[in-house]
């Protein structure tokens, strides 16, 4: 079911674009490289964004904490905004940073789609849009 996943991020690329973001997908991501690499990166020249990319038909999903780390890192190197971009069936794409995301007993990543909605912020939001939201 690998398709539904990159259909997703070309999605969410798509949405980055129409916000005037320069946005792509990584190629290399999940794993196919050592390189920490997010699913997407965009940027406007004054917002960049790195983003893991997660969707689920379920009410919750799990990310390895590995998977995180190496976001952080990534993010920590280029410059950008760390964000999980969760899109549950049925809702738009929600936006966490990392450190606002749920630790399970083993130390991995846990979003439960109510938590997600109740506490992520819209594409416009992280993308400065809706300025509201502080940086």
């Amino acid at each position: 079911m690998p398709k539904k996943g990159s259909a997703e991020e070309r999605d969410l690329v798509h949405k980055l674009w129409d916000r005037n973001f320069a946005a792509m997908r990584a190629p290399a991501s999940g794993g196919a490289t050592k390189r920490p690499l997010p699913d997407v990166v965009a940027g406007n020249g004054q917002i960049y964004l790195a983003i893991e990319v997660k969707t689920t038909i379920k009410d919750k999903l799990y990310i390895d904490s590995p998977q995180i780390d190496a976001l952080m890192e990534f993010c920590e190197i280029f410059g950008a905004s760390p964000y999980l971009g969760v899109k549950f069936k049925y809702t738009k794409w929600l936006f966490l940073p990392p450190d606002k995301i749920e630790r399970t007993k083993k130390n991995n990543y846990k979003v439960e789609k109510n938590y997600a909605l109740e506490h992520g912020f819209e594409i416009d939001e992280i993308t400065g849009l809706d300025k509201q939201v502080k940086f």
